[in-house]
């Protein structure tokens, strides 16, 4: 443990001009790696191994959140003043509006290929992530955002949103008829990031409105009625179903200490743009920290786990990026918000193993699951796919904890 001295004489990691460069470096690695080799020249992008080289080249499947997710990051390259980001978007908002937009029910597709829709249902997680591409492409003024937002929030405010519950439902087929009474923290959790991005890009209140009542349903009522330690699958009435079992995923089963960590960075986010009037955010979000780092982190080797069961042992053992990212978040909007000695360690533990195991110096990128051990697997993903996490975790503690960095980066004229 560092010594609190030093903690007081030199202040946090995120206020020296080293750390700062380091971290500046690994998101130019990020969009050098992505900018150069995810473009598939048919539309949309590339999965990729961990060379960076495609998946698979031939009528490649594309899903909507890999396209969104890349909008969303080269428009904050685009902010940041990157050669050749306006392209990356403008290839991105092009494919999703053109291809993954259901022209004849409306919605957009899961996935895609070179012929159409290969999986057409229409998912909370994939829209939520529309919506945040078209919040951030409105901020750098892409011609198709405007449209695109109006588009995408008729969509969910008239498919999607249960006014009764204060959170959306889950999927459903093409042509808009249900699919089962799964309902899923995950989604919602998305489209409370996706409805604040929108807000900033508006000013409409009705986008943070959504967004707290979603933060209220599941984090003040759902996870404080079992320890903040984040319930994740429910039923039709927002029932707890702790037996669920279903996409490994994106519906992990169990409880998954990285969206606790997602979560506590997201409600500082959303405390602060809604001008702190709700005392019981910062609080909630200390404390979903505070689990995240007792329950999920890996004392022996680091890294935290991927799921735990109901009884707070590890389930699945293995070791995700995006986890670690999303700490590295969280533990700086804490250390803004809440400062700490323990928030500041735990962000120089994150970031430590990131460092150590993630990073992949050899290929370029982030490996995206590791063992227990820490040694690169593909049990759950197969190669390089994801930007989004990486990248908000190297650029969130350069600047402002106070919204999305596409916010805070044009609110700051792009200083670093």
């Amino acid at each position: 443990m560092t010594d609190n001295t030093e903690h007081a004489t030199l202040g946090p990691w995120s206020s020296r001009a080293y750390h700062r460069r380091w971290l500046l470096d690994q998101a130019d690695g990020l969009f050098d790696f992505f900018q150069y080799h995810a473009v598939n020249p048919q539309g949309g992008f590339y999965d990729m191994d961990d060379a960076g080289q495609p998946l698979a080249e031939k009528n490649a499947v594309r899903g909507i959140h890999s396209a969104a997710r890349m909008v969303h990051c080269f428009s904050i390259a685009t902010l940041l003043g990157r050669p050749g980001a306006e392209e990356i978007v403008d290839h991105g908002m092009t494919y999703l509006w053109n291809h993954h937009r259901d022209q004849t029910h409306g919605g957009y597709f899961w996935t895609v290929d070179d012929d159409g829709p290969v999986d057409a249902s229409k998912q909370g997680y994939g829209h939520a992530f529309v919506l945040l591409a078209a919040s951030s492409a409105k901020t750098i003024g892409h011609p198709l955002a405007d449209a695109m937002l109006s588009d995408i929030t008729g969509i969910i405010n008239d498919k999607f949103w249960e006014d009764g519950h204060g959170a959306i439902a889950e999927e459903f087929n093409r042509d808009w008829s249900p699919i089962g009474d799964y309902r899923g923290q995950n989604s919602n959790m998305h489209l409370t990031e996706a409805l604040m991005a929108a807000f900033e890009a508006t000013g409409d209140r009705a986008y943070l409105d959504k967004a707290e009542r979603i933060a209220d349903l599941l984090i003040r009522r759902q996870a404080g009625a079992v320890g903040y330690r984040v319930p994740e699958h429910f039923n039709e009435n927002w029932q707890l179903d702790k037996t669920y079992r279903g996409n490994e995923m994106f519906r992990p089963s169990g409880t998954t200490p990285g969206h606790w960590l997602e979560w506590a960075r997201l409600l500082l986010q959303l405390w602060a743009l809604g001008g702190k009037r709700h005392a019981w955010m910062p609080e909630a979000a200390r404390s979903l920290f505070s689990q995240s780092m007792s329950l999920g982190w890996d004392n022996d080797k680091g890294g935290f786990f991927y799921t735990l069961d109901w009884d707070d042992v590890p389930a699945k053992r293995n070791k995700l990026w995006w986890p670690a990212c999303e700490g590295a978040g969280a533990a700086h909007y804490l250390n803004q918000h809440l400062p700490s000695d323990f928030h500041e360690e735990s962000y120089r533990k994150i970031w430590g193993i990131i460092g150590q195991a993630f990073i992949d110096r050899k290929n370029g990128g982030w490996h995206e699951e590791l063992t227990e051990n820490l040694i690169p697997a593909h049990t759950l993903f197969p190669g390089k796919g994801d930007i989004y996490h990486a990248l908000q975790a190297c650029l969130i503690p350069l600047f402002p904890a106070t919204g999305s960095l596409t916010k805070v980066i044009a609110e700051s004229g792009s200083r670093l």
